[in-house]
């Protein structure tokens, strides 16, 4: 802690855990202490930690090709396109790689710009994108983007949940709607019935692409390996990233071959787009996603594990709200949730937040019910001493 605290640029906001050993939905810290994950590095680790499919691809490329410049043509990264292609949206079948869902999304916005000659991206307020500057600009939070203003112009957001304000919003500048199937750091939101079908209907009525975001709700994550099949909706262009290459840097925009080849050579590139290792990696994590059909698991467990989640409300009046879809599932609390992510951490669960107010939980998509039952026992205790704390602190003395 103290050399990273020295040597790191402080940006993250750390907790005081060494973690040092992963195996499932299982952490384990430099002291030997478990931990049942329902973070899994925001969203990173759905297949759990050290996948052994995924190991094992790793050790085997590490020894043939670790690297090679997508100037060049390479076996592995033609076999890891070819498996993404067969499991997006029909239509969705030409894709650019690079090392990050900020990265993918980056991607989105420069395709959609040059395909469609217009500068204007729609986005919505509560959005989150990523941290890089074009991705910055369709974020929505102002602790993320007032410090780096100004941001890329033509970027405006629109209120979420409601076709008619993105109808109001598209002008003949338009390009692009950016958005989220269900929000995630903006807490956990899932969009009303109708909705996305709306806005799909408005951008066809308009001329205008579609994009979704599916860094954090693709790969099986929401019971669909990709969360705009829960609706039927099929976007025009898709990022991805996360869990695709088992736990290594990946970014990935998918696209219509139409709009995807409107980028011409040298427009957009990246060094390590399709790396041997990484594509390896993602070919053992697709085969894992589908052959033991882990976005079924995560359909079944999440209701589980919602439905336990439903019950702490009954239980604790300080709960506002549950929320969320498979094994993307928010807590919305009556007050900031500090307090109770360090004391679930404390006790052997890790739990993030999606704002101020909202507990969000992204386990593993392989987590058993056992380890959702000792997740839920920790949040109700947390949940009770937070109660009995504030009442102590209002009685008068």
């Amino acid at each position: 802690m103290e050399t990273e605290n020295r040597y790191l640029a402080n940006v993250f906001s750390k907790k005081s855990v060494v973690i040092t050993k992963g195996k499932g939905a299982l952490l384990w810290d430099i002291n030997g202490r478990e931990y049942v994950d329902c973070a899994s590095s925001y969203g990173v680790a759905a297949l759990g930690h050290c996948h052994p499919k995924v190991v094992e691809a790793i050790k085997a490329q590490a020894e043939q090709l670790i690297t090679c410049h997508s100037c060049y043509y390479n076996d592995k990264r033609a076999k890891f396109i070819e498996k993404l292609v067969k499991i997006t949206p029909k239509g969705l079948d030409k894709a650019f790689l690079s090392n990050s869902g900020a990265e993918s999304v980056e991607c989105a916005i420069k395709l959609a710009r040059k395909y469609t000659g217009k500068p204007e991206i729609i986005a919505l307020m509560g959005a989150f994108h990523g941290k890089t500057m074009g991705a910055l600009s369709a974020t929505w939070d102002k602790k993320y983007r007032e410090p780096f203003m100004p941001l890329i112009p033509e970027i405006k957001h629109v209120a979420p949940d409601n076709a008619d304000k993105i109808r109001e919003a598209i002008t003949d500048k338009t390009a692009a709607v950016l958005m989220e199937p269900i929000r995630g750091e903006g807490g956990v939101r899932v969009p009303p019935d109708g909705y996305l079908q709306a806005v799909r209907e408005i951008c066809d009525e308009k001329g205008v692409l579609l994009i979704f975001d599916e860094v954090q709700t693709s790969f099986g994550r929401t019971g669909k390996l990709f969360g705009c099949q829960n609706w039927g909706v099929i976007p025009d262009v898709m990022c991805l990233a996360k869990p695709f290459a088992g736990g290594l840097p990946i970014g990935i925009t998918v696209a219509k071959e139409n709009i995807m080849s409107s980028l011409k050579v040298g427009e957009h590139s990246t060094t390590f787009s399709g790396s041997p290792l990484v594509c390896a990696a993602g070919c053992a994590a697709i085969d894992a996603l589908l052959e033991e059909k882990l976005a079924d698991k995560a359909a079944v467990n999440g209701k589980y594990f919602k439905s336990a989640l439903e019950g702490l409300q009954e239980k604790h009046k300080i709960v506002k709200e549950v929320r969320g879809l498979g094994l993307m599932l928010g807590m919305e609390l009556r007050f900031d949730v500090h307090n109770v992510i360090l004391k679930a951490l404390d006790k052997g669960v890790l739990v993030l937040d999606a704002g101020r107010t909202v507990v969000r939980l992204l386990p593993p998509l392989v987590i058993e019910k056992k380890q959702i039952d000792k997740a839920i026992a920790v949040l109700d205790t947390v949940l009770g001493e937070e109660e009995n704390e504030r009442a102590s602190s209002t009685v008068p003395n």
